[in-house]
């Protein structure tokens, strides 16, 4: 009878001991997720990186639904995606907000859903977007609301904002309407840095800008003046964007195919112009880095956009570079995405899903179609492969489960794909 006892206290004991350990493991992992920072995500290929915007509509008037974002935010878990970019915490737009509550009950539903968040401040020059002349050497008012509303995030989601962003391409000179001076962007990096050391935001959220690479200092000179040097010394990482899709149209001497290359066959015309699509790529990046370096300066550079539309009855479609169809959407999507998780750059490819507010007039306008989905939530040829490994299984968009373009047929897709023009017709005078 004593040994029938003792044997029941040992089970009891080992039972006790394991349901604590257990109980100990998962808050361990619960501690380890609470204190992941920008510093572990970055550059880690586990924490794959994409721009975000849910807009279903025409217009940003029609806001996507809590649980139209958290179908969103499923698809691309599945995918691996665990970072996303916003871009602004506007008023009137809640669109950022609604994505972090969207995360944060998807989070109580599985402690084991993980997503986090770059957050964007929108950051305007005065009278940018209005009839008036705008000023680019003075701020917007509307921009101390932006950074407050952006703080406010940060603090009541620490576990899921992990670094703002202090503008959008918002000191490049192409940005017309709205650009500013780096003195700008600089003095609002400097306000949530110090709020940092304050205690006022949390101490290993980073903070950046996101912009073209020239507008870090990888182009024309102009771009090189002291508030420059001291926004990359404030910044924690640069981010660029790079777009070898524009520059097939701005600057196309890389896009033609060479007279070397005449007698090859088309698919190979196609695969090497894209490959000369990524090597224009990583030259901008070394030229941001070299830069940075020329300064003393020794931080991480990661992409904060690059992407290649699938659709253009503009500059980059049939009468224009020829650059655009989802084949070769695919092609570049795989080498950005091999080559950055070799080199440990984090690349937040533009974009997620189709949005056609972007350009509402004119639905082929190339804009509209970045997204690796279609608005119905189709996925496009480079995730096809995504599609036949039955990662979506289960998974809808607006009710719609995920199926391929084209209905998975690459002789139909194919029949589309135009060959780049020949160095010879992009050189000759227009």
């Amino acid at each position: 009878m004593k040994k029938t006892v003792s044997i029941a206290i040992y089970v009891l004991f080992l039972a006790i001991v394991f349901s604590c350990n257990k109980t100990k493991t998962k808050s361990n992992q619960m501690q380890s997720k609470a204190t992941v920072t920008a510093k572990d995500i970055l550059g880690n290929p586990n924490y794959q990186a994409i721009s975000y915007g849910g807009y279903r509509a025409k217009s940003r008037d029609s806001q996507p639904t809590i649980p139209q974002l958290k179908e969103d935010m499923k698809l691309l878990s599945a995918m691996g995606i665990k970072l996303i970019r916003t871009y602004n915490v506007q008023p009137k737009l809640p669109h950022a907000a609604n994505i972090l509550k969207a995360i944060k009950e998807l989070k109580s539903e599985d402690p084991d859903f993980e997503m986090y968040v770059m957050l964007g401040a929108w950051i305007d020059c005065l009278n940018a977007w209005t009839d008036k002349t705008p000023n680019h050497n003075v701020e917007s008012p509307n921009n101390k609301g932006e950074i407050e509303r952006a703080v406010k995030l940060a603090n009541q989601y620490p576990d899921i904002v992990k670094i703002i962003a202090v503008g959008n391409e918002a000191m490049v000179k192409w940005a017309t309407s709205y650009y500013v001076q780096p003195d700008v962007i600089l003095k609002w990096v400097k306000y949530l840095q110090d709020l940092k050391t304050e205690g006022k935001l949390p101490k290993d959220l980073w903070i950046t800008s996101s912009d073209d690479f020239a507008s870090w200092g990888g182009g024309d000179t102009s771009y090189h003046v002291k508030d420059l040097e001291e926004l990359i010394k404030s910044v924690d990482y640069i981010s660029m964007h790079t777009y070898p899709y524009h520059n097939t149209h701005y600057n196309p001497e890389f896009w033609g195919v060479p007279d070397a290359h005449r007698g090859m066959p088309d698919s190979t015309k196609i695969e090497m112009a894209m490959e000369r699509a990524l090597i224009f790529a990583q030259k901008q990046y070394d030229s941001v880095a070299n830069y940075m370096k020329s300064l003393g300066v020794n931080k991480p550079i990661h992409i904060g956009e690059t992407g290649w539309a699938s659709v253009s009855n503009g500059l980059y479609g049939e009468n224009g570079s020829r650059a655009t169809d989802e084949y070769k959407q695919g092609l570049y999507y795989s080498l950005m995405r091999e080559w950055t998780n070799r080199a440990g750059i984090s690349c937040f490819y533009f974009e997620a899903f189709n949005e056609q507010w972007k350009d509402a007039k004119n639905p082929k306008g190339s804009e509209n179609h970045f997204g690796l989905f279609t608005i119905d939530g189709k996925a496009k040829y480079p995730i096809w492969d995504l599609v036949d490994a039955g990662i979506f299984e289960g998974l809808t968009r607006d009710g719609n489960p995920v199926k391929k373009t084209y209905n998975g047929n690459k002789s139909a897709l194919l029949k589309e794909v135009l060959v780049p023009p020949s160095q010879e017709e992009i050189m000759a005078p227009k």
